[in-house]
């Protein structure tokens, strides 16, 4: 009978090496688990700077390039299969349309840098029956955001108005907001606004019917500036009044140009 080798004794180093081993792990895990708040905090940091250059880019580009489309009127062509839409640069734009909108929209456009207090406070007294945004903050909301009523959204365009003012003068601004602004169901802008109301062009809008035009602003898709209603119709001639206070006081210097009239 062979008898086998006895086997060798355990390698007495072993237990402690792998022990070792586990806990160099675990160490390795915590470390990592440790940082890994710090390697949020980067990739954040580096996710909100190229969010900022983006903007500061779409800002600098909008300054000298028309939007060929907004985010609302992309929605709008995808639920109507299209809209209408002229580009028509402000000295082409009747000044009697730029004074009526500034006076239905923003009386203080040319003093203000973007955020009117004053107006948001006259809101809030109002119980929110008046709007507070000024012709600035409509032109970010319809350029770089989305429509509603969402705190984010309100955030956003709180940040970003006072940039556009200071990228943007004054004319670009409402030349911007002239052309993306809604006039009725598919209608965007004065070029196409005039065209589809009255049969004429931005250039050739009467003060009656730039009136006319910009007093449907608040709700575009519910009034008809070619047939209005009496209500309609007393909001047009306050308008108009607005627009010849605006001219005789000289608050319209910052959008119309001594050649425009």
């Amino acid at each position: 009978m062979t008898r086998r080798a006895p086997s060798p004794p355990p390698d007495a180093d072993a237990a402690p090496v792998a022990r070792r081993g586990f806990f160099v792990a675990v160490g390795r895990g915590a470390l990592w688990l440790a940082r890994l708040p710090w390697r949020l905090v980067r990739l954040l940091r580096r996710a909100a700077l190229l969010a900022l250059l983006a903007v500061l880019f779409a800002v600098a580009l909008f300054r000298v390039v028309d939007p060929p489309i907004t985010p609302y009127m992309a929605a709008e062509v995808h639920r109507l299969g299209g809209v209408q839409q002229d580009w028509v640069p402000l000295e082409r734009i009747a000044p009697a349309m730029a004074r009526a909108a500034v006076a239905a929209e923003d009386a203080r456009f040319c003093r203000h840098w973007g955020l009117d207090i004053r107006a948001v406070r006259a809101a809030i007294e109002d119980g929110g029956r008046r709007g507070g945004s000024t012709i600035s903050q409509q032109v970010v909301k319809n350029v770089y955001l989305w429509h509603g009523r969402s705190w984010p959204r309100k955030a956003l365009e709180a940040a970003l108005t006072p940039v556009v003012e200071a990228a943007w003068p004054k004319r670009r601004i409402l030349e911007v907001y002239l052309n993306v602004a809604e006039f009725g169901e598919g209608v965007f802008g004065v070029g196409a606004a005039a065209r589809h109301h009255f049969d004429t062009t931005a250039a050739g809008l009467s003060p009656a019917q730039a009136a006319a035009l910009a007093a449907i602003l608040p709700a575009p898709k519910l009034r008809d500036p070619a047939a209005p209603s009496a209500r309609l119709r007393r909001r047009a001639a306050a308008i108009r009044d607005g627009a010849a206070t605006l001219a005789r006081d000289g608050r319209d210097g910052c959008f119309v140009a001594d050649a425009d009239g």
